[in-house]
């Protein structure tokens, strides 16, 4: 097909964008599953993160009858599992520094990705972006902060705040080299397919027995629990990781990981219609600001690739 094959990038943005959506509904699941068990707290989330990875690794153990090493680039299986414990580093460093600093504060400091993506790509492919990139960057990330400062008022539980926010740097940090080693691994041969399932599993391995040493089983739970984690691994996992994994293969990872500041908007219009949480000020505007940046970015990249 040639969406798969060489896609056109109108074609890419609507996949694209249907990823951020399907990524966005993790904070729902996670919520949902939060008020069903009754509990929360670092163990439990990387309970619920651990399920959520082996479960989509199982969904996927299908793909694994296309992986074909001997017609692969050197180090593209590398790279694919350097992307896994990327991802599961990312996964433990950005929800264990929830339970030390505030929820604005991490939720600021992990959106900063597009910042050093575009970083990384400078450093590592000589991607150097456009002046225009740059601005788009900066104004895009006020605007996540404006979103993540909707929730100034309420009253923070940070613990470490030092520790807390250095764990969702790291978190930024690990999302940026997973996306960016995942693009590696599908440009020296990967499939998708094959790439996902290679990085799921993982990070799955990686993760499974974090739970234990904090105390937290993997039995007792609510049949419902395990239900709204089987939606996310399905829709946030498998749908909206694996599109923004196969999206980087096509265009720049800067551009996706701007994309991705979106998330906080979606699952913000989720949780107006499910929980009927109605969304600040800070973060309508912030909102507005972010798809101001975002534009800059993308007319900044037009400008780089007509160049």
């Amino acid at each position: 097909m040639r969406i798969l094959d060489q896609p056109l990038k109108w074609q890419v943005g609507l996949i694209l964008v249907a990823g951020v959506f399907a990524v966005s509904t993790a904070a729902i699941f996670i919520r949902l599953a939060i008020a069903s068990a009754g509990v929360s707290g670092v163990g439990f989330s990387l309970f619920v993160s651990a399920s959520r990875l082996a479960i989509a690794s199982l969904l996927l153990l299908p793909a694994w009858r296309n992986l074909q090493p001997s017609q692969l680039s050197p180090g593209a299986l590398r790279y694919a599992i350097a992307a896994g414990i990327c991802l599961a580093v990312h996964f433990g460093t950005w929800i264990t520094s929830l339970s030390f600093t505030s929820i604005a504060v991490s939720t600021t400091l992990v959106t900063t990705n597009p910042v050093w993506v575009a970083l990384f790509s400078w450093l590592w492919f000589k991607e150097k972006p456009t002046k225009l990139t740059i601005l788009g960057i900066g104004v895009a990330f006020m605007g996540g902060v404006l979103i993540a400062s909707g929730d100034v008022g309420v009253v923070s539980a940070a613990t470490n705040p030092l520790l807390g926010n250095f764990l969702a740097l790291a978190g930024a940090w690990m999302a940026s080299l997973y996306f960016l080693l995942g693009r590696e691994a599908q440009r020296r041969g990967l499939g998708i397919g094959s790439y996902v399932v290679v990085a799921y599993s993982t990070g799955a391995l990686v993760l499974l027995p974090l739970p234990l040493i904090f105390g937290t089983n993997y039995s007792g739970y609510p049949v419902a629990v395990y239900l709204y984690i089987l939606l996310m691994a399905v829709a946030s996992q498998v749908v909206g990781h694996t599109t923004l994994n196969w999206s980087v293969r096509w265009i720049s990872p800067t551009l996706v990981t701007l994309a991705i500041l979106f998330e906080p908007v979606s699952s913000s219009f989720l949780g107006y219609l499910i929980f009927n949480e109605v969304p600040g000020l800070l973060v309508l505007v912030g909102a507005i600001v972010l798809l101001g940046g975002v534009a800059i970015a993308v007319f900044g990249a037009r400008e780089k690739s007509t160049s």
